[in-house]
């Protein structure tokens, strides 16, 4: 890409020389330049047809770099986009191949815990064991959905209520809530729309309610806000977990980013983030929306999801 960089300014310069010389020879009369005894008056160039000349020819030097310029990086970024073509049907790939080995693993792990009398020492060994086995089967999954999602057309012309998406995704979620004794809690609102796919919302907020889940204390609460202006729609998950802690708030819908400080003060010690709100920042982007963190304080976090509303 730099020699190509190279060669088109090199492009560009010598074509100012040339512009440069024709023009002066244009200002020549033909049998003046060949004079035995050349004339030195023989060039007669005013200042306003050199300001005219440097005009024109700065437009020309400009629509002609710009068009270099178009061209070249086109060019480098064609690779660039069947590389990442290529990666992503591997990770498609690769994650269903893998998610149906796991799923028989946890399935023939689920039979040894009911075959274990209670007392059997190795009954917390397999607890872990199946409680890495479903880590891994999130990762697996998480994964083939980037996949699905960044392959999939999100143009959508069909506008979709989002109010019934978002109470079917808290419902999925309070099974969840329940083994920690966290409530989940929607504020009411009026009926909203957005072109944003029923798919596609109801990832989104399953992503922010495992991630307010996973850090909020025993026996506190989620609320879910949704609110709207004339032009977007907003979703806002407030948990009372101790914050955001060890990284940069932005950072957190960096895919599998982790916090370099331990979580204290209440709610899981897992210090990552996974995939899951990468995966909401690349629906909320492509949809022309965004998600970021709202605040973030030792009495709980706040993230809001915004998309276009529906007209």
């Amino acid at each position: 890409m730099g020699v190509q960089i190279a060669v088109a300014c090199a492009v560009v310069v010598l074509g100012i020389v040339v512009a440069v010389f024709l023009f002066v020879i244009s200002q020549v009369k033909p049998s003046e330049l060949f004079e035995p005894i050349p004339d030195t008056n023989n060039l007669d160039v005013s200042a306003e047809d050199v300001l005219r000349a440097a005009v024109i020819l700065g437009i020309v030097l400009i629509i002609l770099a710009g068009a270099l310029s178009w061209f070249v990086t086109r060019r480098a970024v064609r690779p660039l986009g069947e590389a990442l073509r290529i990666q992503r049907s591997f990770v498609a790939d690769a994650s269903h191949e893998l998610r149906t080995p796991l799923t028989v693993l946890d399935a023939r792990l689920q039979v040894l815990q009911r075959g274990l009398s209670p007392d059997d020492p190795s009954g917390a060994t397999v607890v872990e064991l199946r409680r890495d086995t479903k880590s891994l089967i999130d990762i697996v999954n998480d994964l083939l959905e980037a996949a699905e999602v960044e392959a999939a057309n999100t143009n959508r012309v069909v506008a979709t209520q989002l109010n019934p998406v978002l109470e079917l995704a808290v419902d999925s979620m309070r099974l969840i809530g329940e083994e920690k004794a966290v409530r989940i809690t929607i504020e009411d609102s009026e009926p909203v729309w957005t072109y944003l796919a029923p798919t596609s919302a109801h990832r989104c907020v399953v992503a922010l309610l495992d991630n307010a889940l996973r850090f909020s204390p025993d026996g506190s609460t989620v609320v879910v806000t949704v609110a709207a202006t004339k032009s977007t729609v907003s979703v806002t998950v407030r948990d009372s977990g101790p914050g955001i802690q060890g990284i940069d708030p932005a950072r957190v819908f960096d895919r599998f980013a982790h916090s370099g400080a331990a979580i204290d003060g209440g709610g899981s010690t897992r210090s990552g983030f996974g995939i899951g709100l990468a995966l909401v920042r690349d629906i909320a982007v492509r949809q022309g929306g965004s998600v970021r963190v709202l605040e973030s304080s030792a009495s709980g976090t706040a993230i809001v999801f915004s998309v276009p509303r529906a007209r």
